[in-house]
């Protein structure tokens, strides 16, 4: 009669069947992030300090450390055991793209996370595509699973008004936003959620359902950057990358974003961002049709005007002769 060999368990497999089972007790998958180690919260100061540093954005900027004031004075009447005024900490980020919103979200979740409002502050971000489903029932599900990832932290909904579709129209996103307010209620000490998007959509999309409006009372106003705001925030893309500006080419710069098309569509920093790299596309074809071997690391940095100016046209904006010395007009 043979001897019955026993096999020991494999760890991993039994590591997986636990996996297993608990997804399929609470329905998602695990949040990893979660169940690390986080590191301290950064002080208050620095993180005001970061915001201060971001180009441009001033009365954006005035209007968080305005909120930032308030939760503290509220908290600290609450351990003086005064009563609270009540308010909401949901926000609405009214701006076009490029604009910031995304960069304050993250810097206020860490802020909410600093002050002690939020134990993790963390920033969750997602848009449509991300809480609505296709099918009856399973945007519920979509959108629990977001809600339950950003807990003790922050939701940011991106391009929040397409959740709100005409009223023609079979759309699931009533379902989102109505699971959103409930877990909102539910969750209220433990959930932020910031909306963002064009500022007429915007206001159309709060208008679309009663709760929505009582939810949200604190707007912030992102506006355009400026040109000054574009030059410097081209000149830290530049800085990062170790590149510079050659003689004239400030000028140039500062000539194609103040002649760009300022419509709902303009990128701001993204529009910055793209003409930096259609730059360098640029610099290296001029500089590649020389001896690249021998290049000086002062020729490889420089950016010149005309870098600039064709890395405007790569992105459907038509340099033109520059009257009065100006180095560029936007094609009518």
């Amino acid at each position: 009669m043979g001897t019955v060999r026993l096999v020991p368990p494999n760890p991993l497999e039994s590591l997986k069947a636990l996996g297993d089972q608990l997804r399929a007790q609470i329905g998602e998958e695990l949040d990893l992030d979660a169940l690390r180690k986080q590191e301290p919260a950064r002080p208050l100061e620095e993180l005001l300090a970061e915001l201060d540093a971001l180009p441009g954005l001033e009365s954006v900027k005035e209007q968080v450390r305005a909120l930032v004031a308030f939760l503290r004075v509220q908290a600290r009447r609450k351990e003086a055991g005064l009563p609270e005024v009540a308010t909401t900490q949901h926000l609405v980020f009214l701006g076009n793209p490029g604009t910031g919103k995304t960069t304050v979200a993250r810097l206020l979740a860490q802020m909410y996370r600093s002050m002690g409002l939020l134990r993790r502050g963390q920033l969750v971000e997602v848009d449509r595509a991300g809480l609505v489903g296709q099918y009856v029932g399973l945007t519920a599900v979509k959108t629990d699973r977001v809600i339950r990832k950003a807990l003790d932290g922050v939701l940011f909904v991106d391009e929040a008004y397409a959740l709100s579709r005409d009223a023609e129209r079979l759309d699931f996103g009533d379902e989102a936003i109505e699971t959103l307010l409930k877990r909102m209620e539910d969750n209220r000490h433990r959930l932020v959620v910031i909306v963002a998007g064009y500022p007429r959509l915007m206001r159309r999309f709060l208008e679309s359902n009663p709760g929505l409006r009582s939810r949200f009372s604190r707007e912030i106003e992102f506006p355009d950057y400026s040109t000054d705001d574009l030059v410097e925030i081209f000149g830290r893309f530049s800085g990062e990358a170790e590149y510079t500006l050659g003689d004239g080419a400030e000028d140039a710069l500062r000539t194609i974003f103040h002649y760009a098309e300022r419509d709902e569509s303009f990128g701001n920093a993204r529009f910055a961002r793209t003409l930096f790299e259609q730059s360098l596309n640029a610099q290296a074809l001029r500089l590649g049709e020389g001896d690249v071997e021998n290049l000086t690391p002062a020729e490889l940095m420089c950016l010149l005007p005309e870098d600039l100016v064709a890395g405007a046209r790569a992105i459907g904006e038509e340099p033109l002769p520059p009257p009065r010395g100006g180095w560029f007009t936007r094609r009518r």
